[in-house]
């Protein structure tokens, strides 16, 4: 396992090379395409084994109800200190804010250098400008009749499901996205979390989601594509939705500005945006007073907390 740790910064394809099954190795790729790097890239392999160990541990979970329930935990829980929360109030400039001690931001570089720029330094704000987003998602969201009828019946056991066929089909297309194109076969990530919550569902009905990766700021409409992609392993698909609704990497966008061209993971994550995300400072920003706590911090993209959770911890060691 050390072994495997230490190579895990390296790329998924030389991780990959030492395991001897094809569906060890098909199932590793999927695991490394959460990283939006080619398969041959520096730390798409870290991804893959960062996956695994988690997924080994204790799965991969999902809220019952759906995932609007654990911000309303989050919400109750913070308002036992006293602490309000107010919604729906589009923030253009910091300056419409009360004179807090403290104040976090939970968005992207694009967004801080809006409304904090004129609290920046001039350094700190090229060194902002230089942060680079990374790719978008396709992605739709699906009313079912019935679950999906997967060739496999082991994907019923499943909460989330990779399409892909081999290591070689994934890498393939991860390979075409960070070039810039569209793959004819994408990667799907795929989940079904009504199999296992009631609550996502009417009685008898199903809900599932579904993205694969694109360019950021892609304009091709990859339904078909996707779908067809869904179809290879659960012939028969398109005949159990109800009702779709797809979402264009600037329809992600529009929902929520963070989403850059539609990149959900809160930037590009190479070797160089993974050790300075955003910026060498992490959180901090060059105005004491101002953090920064998005998911373009480290540890970057995910339902795990931890950037809010260290830029809280800065926050109040510097403070």
């Amino acid at each position: 396992m050390a072994r495997f740790g230490i190579n895990a910064f390296l790329s998924a394809k030389t991780v990959a090379r030492r395991f001897r099954s094809e569906r060890t190795r098909a199932l590793f790729a999927g695991l490394a395409a959460h990283s939006f790097l080619s398969l041959d890239e520096l730390l798409s392999g870290a991804f893959g084994m960062l996956m695994a160990v988690s997924a080994h541990a204790v799965g991969w979970p999902i809220p019952r109800g759906g995932s609007q329930s654990l911000t309303q935990a989050l919400c109750s829980y913070f308002a036992t200190f006293g602490g309000t929360i107010k919604t729906s109030s589009q923030i253009e400039s910091l300056t419409a804010l009360p004179n807090y001690d403290l104040t976090l931001c939970d968005v992207t570089p694009k967004q801080l250098l809006r409304i904090a720029g004129q609290r920046l330094s001039e350094s700190y704000k090229r060194q902002l400008e230089n942060f680079r987003y990374g790719p978008a998602v396709f992605k739709v969201d699906y009313a079912l009749n019935e679950p999906i009828p997967w060739k496999a019946r082991e994907c019923l056991r499943a909460v989330t499901v990779h399409l892909g066929g081999t290591f070689e089909d994934i890498a393939a297309s991860e390979k075409a996205m960070r070039n810039g194109l569209h793959a004819d076969r994408p990667f799907v990530l795929l989940a079904q979390p009504s199999l296992f919550d009631p609550l996502r569902a009417p009685v008898g009905k199903h809900t599932a989601w579904a993205y694969c990766h694109v360019p950021n700021g892609s304009k091709l409409d990859m339904l078909g594509k996707l779908e067809d992609q869904i179809e290879r392993f659960a012939p028969g698909f398109r005949e159990t939705v109800l009702a779709r609704r797809v979402f264009s990497p600037a329809g992600l966008e529009d929902m929520d500005a963070n989403l850059v061209g539609g990149d959900i993971g809160g930037g590009f994550m190479d070797l160089r945006q993974f050790l300075f995300r955003p910026t060498w400072r992490h959180y901090r920003t060059s105005a004491r007073d101002l953090y920064i706590c998005s998911s373009s911090t480290p540890p970057g993209g995910g339902v795990h907390g931890m950037c809010g959770y260290h830029a809280a911890r800065a926050a109040l060691t510097r403070s």
